[in-house]
């Protein structure tokens, strides 16, 4: 295994797994730079987990040759990952790009380039109606993480997983899927989620969110008012 921190030495890679920070701004200049530098029948691939794929494909000048990879973390030890295509990839490039995902022991699944793709598409407005019934009373944080993990069969509950995953990280997402789709009622962005990270209670990485965090384990729910 090598590492370098100079892209020229990614000229003859055959396919490139992109994770550098969830941030269009940072990433399409990335790709216009990297399409330039990269031999023409490389395939990029972009690990994110909510961003167009489309715009970074357009962006790197070989749309055709141009996949989401998302692997979910742990990577070594979660089996899935979701391959995605936009109207522009080239069937061979992306079925050589699942095939590639097999061969390293994961379980591949394919989607177009829809918002959050298969998982987080279903998941973060999950999250996020989870959060607005506790805010309008119906129910506590715990009795909401509990009734999903124990009827529904989920590792943790939906707030314990925002707390996990970071509310910051949370927020971005809905903001920018609210932002680009402002006509769609699944994405909505509770209160309460931008007061926690205006406040600086991001979850597990800050000690506090919904829950209180000793290193990775959530404590108890919150005992500070929601607003």
């Amino acid at each position: 295994l090598d590492f370098s921190v100079d892209k020229k030495a990614l000229v003859d890679c055959d396919i490139i797994v992109e994770a550098i920070v969830e941030d269009l701004n940072v990433k399409i200049p990335f790709y216009k730079n990297l399409g330039q530098l990269v031999k023409p029948e490389a395939i990029f691939a972009s690990n994110t987990s909510s961003l167009a794929i489309t715009k970074m494909a357009l962006a790197s000048g070989r749309a055709d040759r141009f996949v989401g990879l998302h692997f979910f973390n742990p990577v070594q030890l979660m089996k899935l990952t979701e391959v995605i295509r936009t109207e522009h990839t080239a069937p061979a490039a992306f079925e050589l790009t699942k095939q590639w995902s097999d061969s390293l022991g994961k379980t591949s699944v394919s989607c177009g380039d829809t918002p959050g793709f298969i998982v987080n598409r279903l998941l973060v407005p999950a999250i996020a109606q989870g959060i607005l019934m506790v805010e309008r009373g119906e129910a506590t944080v715990l009795d909401v993480d509990t009734a999903m993990r124990l009827g529904a069969g989920h590792p943790m509950g939906p707030l314990t997983l925002a707390d996990y995953v970071g509310l910051d990280t949370c927020l971005s997402i809905l903001e920018g899927w609210t932002g680009e789709f402002p006509n769609e009622p699944a994405f909505v962005v509770p209160e309460s989620l931008r007061e926690k990270v205006r406040a600086g209670r991001l979850g597990r990485k800050s000690g506090h969110g919904y829950y209180t965090w000793d290193g990775d384990k959530p404590i108890a729910p919150s005992s500070e008012p929601l607003f």
